[in-house]
């Protein structure tokens, strides 16, 4: 049986079933309107299309920064395609105006839909960040300034009423915080964190036999790498992969002097060496999921939206079954139903799969190949019907359909091979999608 929760989801998913396909028009229409079923005014995607900003690493081609700025790109909400329209923001060295842009990283869309944000993940001498305003009808992004970080970010994210852009700066050890003025450019840095010293051991205590992940724990400082509001925008989370620590402060809208001050309990700790990289919070607002860059696990924690507390429920392995060796897990996501967990482990270059149970604890359901090397970030389309992996190392994007495993939709899932495979696993769409170096991504709706 559905709950609530999941009735605005299932109503919009059930327009893109091959049954409602062979309605033709009815079906194009419904896909158009993607937009508007999140109450947003519609994009000039075409019919049955949804667009997908990818930002990459820039650089000495044959050197990791095989990309050339931001792409818009375009998903076929029916069949899985992604294509490569054209680069929307090209990488521009710094002016007397504006700090570099060079490397978006890392993207993030405000709530409106009306403007992209980058974190510019440059090294030397430090990054930047970057904003652009969206046009809604073609896809193009227009610079709105672009101002120096303290370190390089590695990711970015915009609070629920645009009011702030929080970035955590994994080269450099510093989480910040920068305004978003009316017209949607930033403003100096409001808020300015380094994390020093306290990092763990080069052996983490959850890995598997024979792996050799060290990367976040060379020291001295720590390794900011995600920054990013709880759902009740009341509270700033920052994970630090290289002190093993989980920051949590409190957000005060134009507080003074920092809109950002420590909560009661500053952080929790995971377990030493396993480097916390990234974090999802469910839907519900209660629970969170983190998963560990070296220990190659997700955590389960209860998150307390009155205090900002977090409580460890669970600890589970991110990997296949049976997997040995080096592994550096990456990104982690929460369907937007709150049914399942999805981490990415790079080097296995797999994407795992896990139940969220009635109590939150998860359990690993099934696992998919990325089909290509080192999957950097996954993110899944506003229908919850398809998810694409950006594979930093092979220079492309795969994409893969989500099965919901209903009956109503066996012929959409005999079409994709999928009878007997499970809610919410992942198969191949048999879709490549070239493109260097990809390292961020969003969808625009």
């Amino acid at each position: 049986m559905e709950s609530t929760k999941d009735t605005k989801f299932s109503a919009l998913q059930s327009t893109f079933s091959r049954r409602n396909l062979l309605k033709g028009t009815v079906a194009l229409a419904g896909a158009a309107s993607v937009p508007e079923a999140f109450g947003q005014p519609p994009t000039g995607a075409p019919h049955g299309t949804v667009w997908l900003y990818i930002g990459t690493y820039t650089g000495a081609v044959g050197s990791g920064g095989n990309g050339e700025g931001i792409y818009l790109c375009e998903l076929n909400l029916f069949t899985g395609k992604l294509t490569v329209l054209r680069l929307v923001a090209p990488a521009l060295p710094a002016t007397g105006m504006n700090a570099s842009t060079a490397s978006p990283s890392t993207l993030a869309i405000d709530p409106g839909g009306n403007y992209l944000y980058a974190g510019n993940e440059i090294f030397t001498p430090h990054g930047s960040v970057s904003a652009y305003r969206i046009n809604r009808v073609t896809g193009d992004l227009t610079l709105l300034n672009a101002l120096p970080a303290v370190g390089a970010p590695a990711h970015v994210s915009v609070d629920k009423f645009r009011r702030y852009l929080f970035a955590a700066e994994y080269v450099g050890s510093y989480f910040e915080a920068f305004p978003i003025l009316a017209n949607g450019s930033l403003g100096p840095a409001v808020f300015q964190m380094k994390t020093v010293d306290n990092v763990g051991p080069k052996k983490a205590t959850s890995a598997p036999p024979g792996s050799f992940a060290i990367s976040a724990h060379e020291g001295p400082d720590g390794h900011p790498h995600q920054m990013e509001t709880d759902p009740s925008n009341q509270w700033v989370v920052g994970s630090d992969a290289g002190q093993d620590r989980i920051y949590v402060w409190k957000l005060t809208v134009g507080g003074t002097p920092s809109p950002l001050t420590p909560a009661a309990i500053p952080f929790v700790n995971t377990p030493p060496g396993d480097g916390p990289r990234h974090f999802a919070f469910h839907p519900n607002g209660l629970w969170m999921y983190s998963i560990q860059e070296e220990g190659d696990t997700i955590i389960f924690w209860r998150f307390n939206p009155a205090t900002g507390s977090l409580t460890k429920e669970q600890q589970v392995s991110s990997l296949p079954p049976g997997f040995v060796g080096t592994v550096f897990t990456s990104e982690i996501r929460v369907s937007a139903d709150g049914r399942f967990v999805y981490g990415v482990n790079r080097l296995s270059d797999t994407i795992c799969v896990f139940r969220i149970d009635e109590d939150g604890t998860l359990t690993q359901v099934s696992h998919a190949s990325t089909l290509g090397d080192y999957p950097r970030i996954i993110t899944i389309d506003p229908t919850g019907r398809f998810m694409v992996s950006g594979n930093q190392r092979a220079d492309n994007v795969t994409t893969f359909r989500i099965s919901r495993g209903r009956e109503r939709e066996r012929e959409d899932d005999d079409r994709f091979g999928e009878s007997n495979r499970g809610h919410g696993s992942l198969t191949f769409t048999g879709n490549y999608t070239p493109v260097g170096s990809p390292s961020g991504m969003v969808f625009l709706f």
